[in-house]
């Protein structure tokens, strides 16, 4: 024991000692310099010794020539100033020590060692700035084990030196003194050792454009641990957003850990492998990529819930305090020093969480888009049908968002529990066993908000099932707003989007009213539970003092928050899971098979395609040979061999295409491939970008070849009518361009990729004769005539030319696309062998004869034209070039967009939008009344405070009646309850009616928009102020300026109590206002700009990903997914930026305004310690603290909500926009309607007739004049983009003509109401469109036709085999666009609808573009006969389809061509014109016009004789 004891002491004598320490200290100091000193020799003696090894590191320069940026962050500036003040405090230790009046070899001592510490830590400086000349990113491992054994021995020190300075030893203050500073610098250098960060970045020297280009990323790459801390890196953004309104290259780019790339393969990394058998595989792979993350914020939120109960348990210690129950003169400042520094704990941990939660979210959402768009480019077409298009969209738009938002909300679930546990174990400190009935308050409570929550989220769900339905409603109104305005439909769909509006609105009332009754609960919280703990507290016998009741009613306002989010963490918790367990479906869904086409290099095999005993399916699941699209497949297609494929409609030809390029499942077979492959489908794709892009298609420009391309794909004519020629920008799904010119397009982007093989999907059907002819010439049979060339086709007269024909068999479509296949490939051969055959070939030629026979009879050649179509190849090339060069000098003097960029307001949302929204519904009267009932909501509360302060005063103690007090207590909560029901429900039902009249007010405005909107708006934009922007009108804005009101009142409560006890604060409310007002307006600059621009640049991430899924086919053969999803990639972290810097000064602001709130109240806790006795009591401090220690959150929840609101007041803005769109001419006009036969003859006169799209826009039709009789047949041809579908439009109105008017049956129909006019006319549009939905709804819309009628009507459009073989007959399904029907189908199903009309008046608009001539003349057949007495004008491309018209007439370029006299061009198209465009005479019938030289004469002859001229 005596050893033992012996030891201790010596243990205890070393360490407690401060001579032994300082000699401990100066030993550390002595072995770190003999290690530098050690180490400078062997650097210095490596130098002079000459080694053989040339890359030794020791004959590298003592300075590197870098080509390297270095930079120093403030981090290492720090680190240099705490070792410089370190030096200087040991160099005036060391000179104290030598001057000291003691024993000399002491004196020596201390001075000594203090010396070799000074020498130490100036080595440490120089070694520390030299560190960026090495450009050292981390400090030596030696240097910073040094700083922490340095701190140990100063922390020793430091404690001897502060008990000195404590028990006021008689020795030397002030070295007692500086050694105690030194301790707080040492322990920094202990922080910079355990991060190793020196605080200098490097960056590799990049190129100029490089610099340029990387100049403006995120100030969180290169922040230091402190600018990080306090948002300092958001301060140059916040500036330039406060100087001028943000734009989007102002907003910096992520940094490079944060960018959707690198995510994305982290993401791919860390997916589960196959063996590992993952049932969840999307949520464990984002717990493996982010669970450190998570981690993190845990511990945030621990110190967070820790720090938060410092506040109330200071309560009592500060009420004793002013009671005179002190152990200190200065208790009172310590008690304000720890409550200052426990609340900036606080608020620095609650925005760290905040901030970083919403960034893990936004990390996981980057994550989630990303791979979700891989995951769709490589989605097998089954797989892809059965999650639709539109739910693919959600998948990232909404279940990613979902997972996105739990972030914030995820730790309140395991913490809730925990702080109740805390706050209850307090309360039981000061009430006892009171604690019980409180645990069952808050039980109930936690009940009742649960059930609301939960009943909550079952109204969410209806309420979006019901909006999905609206949407769906509404998306494909607006894709097809031109067909519904032809068939005059908008009230039909006006009414289907209300219908479902209304459905969505009860719910929407349920939510609202439910989520009303949940604030009612958490704003009645407080009182409910003090109420009824004081009761309990009362009847058990609990002295009730100020501090007592102060201490509960504050912790009860703390658990306010956490009561009310638990219930709803928990159910976002739970959507979460659905969401993560649709998205384990989506991602395990499967994927095209990569190895079902044997890909090869262009080899010098002879063999371009073979296909061996091939079935296929548009299904891949296991029982997918029961439902062969295709089977018994077996061709061969040698390299440069042309093969078409024909077949009447719906027989598969497309399919095999598919099952070639490997879109398709093949069940069995060998397809082989060779050589790159390119697709041209029937259905064109075009993306919404110029015409040089889609040409182009992120191939590089080649001059020269893209000219050559334009020329060879006819586009030249169209470049030359467009004002910005190829820069024109085509609107979404090309709606500003004609069919014709669409295919065109996509052939061209064929084309110019240059590819080994082509497949052409029937490309003619939307082009005419003449512009058919000379793609097959020049663009087929020329620049690809040394390629391989797979052509599906209608267009036997082309046949002769080709290779190999490839016969496709009759097939059945059942279902929603899935295909039963009766044959298969019948027939292959050359075209005089199959005619030869007598089989089904034989018939598709023989319907073709017999439609030419009119024309090869009636044809005559005029000899003034003989001249080839073709013309000069170098005069074509040079039209070419000058169109090119026409369209690059426009582009250069205007703008080539259709689609402008999105308008945006900018500064501040203006007093105007908050005016219209407040009283849109019940006028000024609402917005005093909620004001009235909010002013006296917040009396009552601040009425049951000063009761509690009342009541529990030291005066009243002796006559303190508790039943007196509980009684008022619970009446002035009663009153309160009432009074919140009161304001919460009149909030919910004046939100309710302003939302639904917005509603009606856009949809009306849209609904009677011209064409011409729809032509500029991409549907996005519409889309998004339909979904987002109503949805924040609907639910958030009015509880929002609900809960603003509020807090805002609350904080002025908060001030005027503070402000009446501790009066001197007065004084600090101008400036605490002041700054208020100034932080605001500076971070409302910056963040209502971010918001703008997040809905901005969210649509086209939308948009892009949408397009890519529709486009996939095409994406995968062209081998372009790697640009898409490059493209996809930079669009999500263009949006992404806008959320992460407004998720970052959101943190910026509430650090700053919670930090000045918790100073006010620090400084009036100051004020009310100084003040005495007499001036402020007990209770008065403990009311004032009681309401002072919600300050701070009261401040910037009040601030950031009235903010929040200003940045959702963008929606009422930008619905606001497009509740003024001008409006088309009326649809029925009551004093002017039509008779009820109109039109009764069916005469049609033209007068003159101009149009133009748009003004300053050149004419489209530049003056027709003509004169129709009543049932006479009229045929409309001419070039492709000619301005044939302008004519119709006009007659309709979809386009008001520009001069002249329309006059039917003696009535301009200018004068007509829309409805009165289009509904009396029966269409055929040119693009053949199906409605989601059943067989039933799509060929009888409104309704008004039975179902006998209906059958007869598909009886006459050949139809009505088709679909009497599906189960569910007229109610069978038809998907979206009708994609489980083909092109073919489609039309005749629009022929249906015609029928079924009975007009008097008929347009078709190429209505038989993608039939054969076979079902072509069935066609025909019919509309002569159930049309007989009709006036009819009809659209073709096909010659012989207008050959038995009464009437022929030739548009181009929109003239009414006349052919009195000629002159020779360089074309057929080339011809001069004399005399004023619509001349009547030049209408004439077919006959007349091929027996004098005429342009219809030349379409003829040259159709009749363009296949043996091929």
């Amino acid at each position: 024991m005596t050893s033992v004891s012996l030891s201790s002491s010596m243990i205890s004598f070393i360490l407690l000692s401060p001579r032994p320490q300082k000699l401990i200290l100066a030993s550390i100091d002595i072995v770190f310099l003999f290690a530098v000193f050690i180490f400078t020799v062997r650097k210095l003696y490596s130098r002079r010794t000459p080694s053989n090894d040339g890359d030794s590191d020791a004959n590298e320069p003592l300075v590197t020539k870098t080509t390297c940026f270095v930079k120093t962050s403030l981090w290492f500036k720090l680190s240099v100033t705490v070792s410089v003040t370190l030096a200087i405090l040991a160099t005036v230790l060391s000179v104290l020590g030598f001057m000291k009046n003691t024993e000399t070899s002491w004196k020596l001592i201390d001075g000594i060692c203090w010396l070799v510490q000074a020498i130490s830590f100036a080595v440490v400086t120089f070694l520390v700035s030299h560190e960026k000349r090495f450009q050292s990113v981390n400090h030596p491992i030696s240097l910073r084990v040094f700083w922490v054994v340095n701190f140990v021995a100063i922390a020793l020190i430091a404690s001897s030196s502060i008990t000195h300075l404590i028990s006021n030893t008689p020795l030397s203050k002030s070295c007692d003194l500086i050694s105690s500073i030194s301790l707080p610098f040492s322990a920094f250098l202990v922080i910079v050792s355990v991060t190793g960060s020196t605080g200098i970045i490097v960056t590799p020297e990049s190129k100029p454009d490089e610099i340029n280009k990387s100049s403006n990323v995120s100030g969180w790459a290169s922040a230091s641990i402190l600018s990080k801390t306090f948002w300092l890196w958001l301060n140059p953004l916040l500036k330039k957003g406060y100087k001028t309104p943000l734009k989007i290259d102002d907003i910096p780019t992520l940094s490079p850990e944060h960018r959707a790339k690198k995510l994305s393969l982290f993401f791919e990394k860390n997916w589960p492998k196959p063996e590992e058998k993952s049932r969840h595989p999307v949520r464990t792979t984002l717990l493996r990529c982010f669970w450190k993350d998570i981690a993190f914020t845990g511990c945030l939120a621990v110190v967070k819930l820790g720090v938060a109960y410092v506040g109330p348990l200071l309560i009592q210690r500060f009420v004793d305090f002013t009671s005179g129950k002190r152990s200190s003169p200065y208790e009172g400042y310590y008690l304000v020093l720890i409550l200052l520094v426990s609340k900036f704990l606080e608020v620095l941990s609650q925005h760290h969480f905040n901030f970083h939660s919403q960034k893990i979210g936004m990390l996981i959402r980057s994550t989630l888009i990303t791979s979700l768009y891989k995951k769709g480019l490589r989605l097998s077409c089954s797989a892809r049908q059965s999650h639709g298009v539109g739910q693919i969209v959600n998948y990232m738009a909404v279940d990613a968002q979902q997972l996105s938002d739990i972030m914030v909300q995820l730790h309140a679930i395991w913490l809730m529990p925990l702080q109740v546990a805390v706050a209850l174990a307090i309360i039981y400190m000061y009430l006892g066993q009171s604690v019980v009935v409180t645990l069952v308050a808050i039980l109930l409570i936690l009940l009742l908000t649960f059930m609301g929550a939960k009943r909550n989220n079952r109204y969410q769900f209806n309420i979006m099932t019901s909006r999905d339905s609206r949407m769906k409603s509404t998306n494909e109104m607006l894709s097809y707003m031109r067909v519904i305005k032809f068939q005059a439909w908008e009230q039909h769909f006006n009414d289907r989007i209300q219908s479902f509006r209304e459905s969505e609105y009860g719910w929407l009332c349920k939510f609202m009213y439910s989520i009303g009754g949940n604030m009612i609960v958490l704003w009645s919280t407080p009182l409910f539970i003090s109420t009824v703990t004081f009761g309990s507290g009362i009847l058990l016998g609990v002295n009730l003092d100020a501090g007592t009741v102060f201490t509960a009613t504050s912790l009860f306002k703390n658990l306010q928050d956490t009561i009310w989010s638990f219930p709803q963490s928990m159910i976002s918790l739970s959507q979460a899971m659905i969401s993560l367990g649709r998205l384990d479906e989506y991602m395990n869904s499967k994927e095209l098979e990569e190895g079902s086409v044997e890909r090869h290099a262009n080899c010098n095999d002879m063999m371009a395609v073979s296909v061996q005993n091939g079935s296929f399916s548009w299904n891949d699941d296991e029982d997918a040979s029961e439902g062969e699209t295709i089977k018994n497949l077996n061709f061969k297609i040698r390299k440069g061999e042309l093969a078409a494929i024909v077949g009447t409609v719906g027989s598969g030809k497309s399919s095999l295409l598919a099952s070639v390029i490997g879109e398709m499942h093949k069940i069995s077979g060998k397809v082989t491939v060779t050589g790159s492959t390119a697709y041209v489908a029937q259905t064109s794709w075009i993306q919404n970008s110029t015409i040089q892009e889609n040409i182009l298609f992120g191939s590089p420009m080649d001059r020269n070849k893209y000219k050559n391309v334009i020329r060879t794909c006819c586009l030249e004519k169209d470049l030359e009518m467009m004002e910005f020629g190829d820069q024109t920008e085509i609107g979404e799904r090309g709606i500003n361009l004609s069919g014709g010119q669409k295919q065109r397009i996509q052939l061209a982007r064929a084309v110019y990729q240059d590819s080994d093989i082509y497949l052409l999907d029937d490309v003619f059907s939307a082009v005419d004769a003449h512009t058919g002819s000379e793609i097959f010439k020049e663009c087929v049979r020329g620049v690809l005539r040394d390629k391989t060339i797979l052509l599906v086709t209608h267009q036997v007269d082309f046949l002769h030319n080709v290779d190999l024909i490839l016969v496709s068999d009759v097939v059945l479509f059942l279902g929603q696309g899935q295909v039963m296949r009766d044959g298969m490939i019948v027939q292959s051969g050359k075209y005089d062998e199959l005619v030869q055959s007598g089989l089904d070939f034989q018939a598709l030629v023989s319907a073709h004869e017999t439609s030419m026979q009119l024309v090869q009879t009636k044809s005559t050649e005029p000899e003034t034209i003989t001249k080839s179509p073709t013309g000069n190849t170098k005069e074509n090339y040079n039209d070419t070039t000058k169109a090119l060069d026409r369209s690059q000098s426009s582009a250069k003097i205007g703008t080539s967009k259709l689609i402008e960029d999105e308008e945006r307001e900018t500064g501040r949302v203006s007093l105007h939008v908050y005016k219209v929204y407040a009283t849109e519904a019940f006028g000024w009267f609402g917005v005093i009344l909620v004001l009235f009932l909010s002013v006296l909501w917040q009396a009552t509360q601040m009425a049951s405070d000063y009761w509690l302060a009342y009541e529990t005063s030291e005066d009243r103690a002796d006559s303190f009646d508790p039943l007196v007090f509980i009684g008022v207590y619970a009446v002035i909560a009663g009153v309160a309850f009432v009074i919140i029901i009161g304001r919460i429900i009149f909030t919910v039902y004046l939100g309710l009616e302003t939302a639904q009249t917005f509603f009606k007010q856009i949809l009306h405005s849209i609904l009677h928009a011209p064409t011409s909107f729809f032509d500029t708006t991409p549907s996005g934009r519409i889309l998004s102020r339909a979904s987002s922007d109503q949805t924040n009108i609907d639910t958030l804005i009015p509880f929002m300026m609900h809960t603003s009101l509020v807090l805002h009142m609350s904080v002025i409560s908060v001030i005027i109590i503070t402000c009446q006890y501790a009066w001197p604060t007065v004084f600090l409310l101008i400036p605490l206002g002041w700054l208020n007002f100034w932080y605001r307006g500076y971070y409302l600059a910056t963040s209502r700009e971010i918001t703008r621009l997040d809905s901005i640049t969210k649509a086209p991430v939308i948009h892009h990903f949408s397009e890519s899924i529709s486009g996939v086919i095409m994406i995968r053969c062209f081998r372009k997914q790697d640009r898409f999803i490059q493209e996809n990639v930079e669009r999500v972290d263009g949006n992404l930026r806008m959320d992460f810097h407004n998720n970052g000064s959101n943190g910026w602001l509430g650090f700053r305004m919670e930090f000045l709130g918790s100073w006010f109240l620090c400084v009036s806790t100051v004020f009310m310690i100084l003040l005495p006795s007499n001036v402020i009591k007990p209770e008065d401090v403990g009311l004032s603290l009681s309401y002072g220690l919600s300050l701070n959150g009261l401040l910037f929840s009040a601030l950031i909500m009235s903010c929040f609101v200003e940045n959702r007041m963008v929606s009422v803005e930008r619905i606001q926009q497009f509740t003024n769109i001008p409006s088309e001419a009326e649809w029925v006009k009551k004093d002017n309607p039509p008779p009820p036969n109109w039109p009764d003859q069916g005469n049609l006169e033209l007068r003159d007739l101009q149009v133009r799209y748009r003004p300053n826009t050149p004419l489209v039709l530049k003056g027709i004049t003509l004169n129709i009789q009543g049932g006479q047949k009229i045929g409309v041809v001419g070039r492709t983009g000619g301005g044939k579908s302008t004519l119709i439009q006009v007659m309709f109105r979809l386009v008001e003509p520009t001069g002249g008017s329309i006059i039917i049956d003696g009535i301009d129909i200018s004068t007509l109401g829309l409805h009165d006019l289009r509904s009396r006319f029966g269409i055929i549009p040119q693009e053949p469109i199906l409605f989601e939905g059943t067989v039933r709804s799509n060929i009888d819309p409104i309704g008004q036709h039975s179902d006998e009628e209906i059958w007869k009507s598909l009886e006459r459009c050949q139809l009505n085999d088709v679909v009497a073989a599906k189960t569910g007959k007229l109610d069978s399904a038809v998907v979206d666009n009708g994609d489980n029907w083909s092109v073919g189908q489609r039309q005749l199903l629009c022929l249906g609808r015609v029928l079924l009309k009975h007009s008097r008046l008929l347009f078709m608009d190429e209505a038989t573009a993608s039939v054969d001539s076979q079902t072509d003349a069935v066609i025909q057949k019919i509309i002569r006969e159930d049309f007989a007495n009709c006036t009819i004008v009809s659209i073709a491309h096909r010659i012989p389809t207008v050959m038995d018209c009464d009437r022929v007439l030739v548009i181009d370029a929109g003239n009414f061509l006349s052919f009195c006299r000629w002159k020779i061009g360089r074309s057929i198209w080339g011809y001069s014109v004399y005399g004023r465009p619509g001349y009547a005479k030049e209408f004439d019938k077919p006959s007349c016009l091929i027996k004098r030289p005429s342009l219809f004469g030349a379409l003829v002859q040259e159709y009749a004789s363009r296949s043996s001229g091929l």
